[in-house]
Formats: structure tokens, C-alpha cells, sequence
């Protein structure tokens, strides 16, 4: 959870956080301290969320924008083998 950081290091940083903010007020520095990273973290994957909408509907346009730039397929001549132009025929 946090990476390279030890017990002994947590410890450590405890005590100075203890020292220097005082016991009366730690316990609301790290209640700001979650909310903050809540926070974040939402903020972090809304963020994500919506790249992965945005690139989503992008891939779709140039896939529409493919596709509307495709020739047509030919057509396929008819069983009598003619390529649909019919000359005027005398009889």
C-alpha cells in the first residue's frame, strides 16, 4: 500500500507528525488527510473515465468516416451475363 515505505518509517513519521501537530489535533489532520485523497482519487478516475469516452466516440467517427470513404462494392453481373447495358435489339 505504501510502495517502499517500512513500519519503522511509518513509525517515524508518526512520532514527528505527533511532535509537531500535537495529539489533540492529529487525529482531524488525517481526517482531512482521507478526505483529501478521496477526493483524488475521484476526481482521478473521473478524469479517466471521460479520456476513455472521448477516445471511445473518436474511434467510432474515424470508423464511420472509414467506412462513408469506402468505394461501394461493384455490382455483380446478371445470370446472362450481360453488365446491365442492353443494347437495342432488332428482331
Amino acid at each position: 500500500m505504501f510502495g517502499s515505505i517500512g513500519m519503522q518509517e511509518l513509525i517515524i513519521i508518526f512520532v514527528v507528525a505527533l511532535i509537531i501537530f500535537g495529539p489533540r489535533r492529529l487525529p482531524e489532520l488525517g481526517k482531512s488527510l482521507g478526505k483529501s485523497i478521496a477526493e483524488f482519487k475521484r476526481a482521478s478516475n473521473e478524469l479517466r473515465n471521460t479520456l476513455e469516452d472521448e477516445i471511445r466516440v473518436d474511434e467510432q467517427r474515424q470508423t464511420k468516416a472509414a467506412d462513408a470513404a469506402a468505394p461501394a462494392p461493384a455490382t455483380p453481373p446478371d445470370a446472362s451475363g450481360s453488365t446491365g447495358d442492353h443494347p437495342i435489339q432488332h428482331g
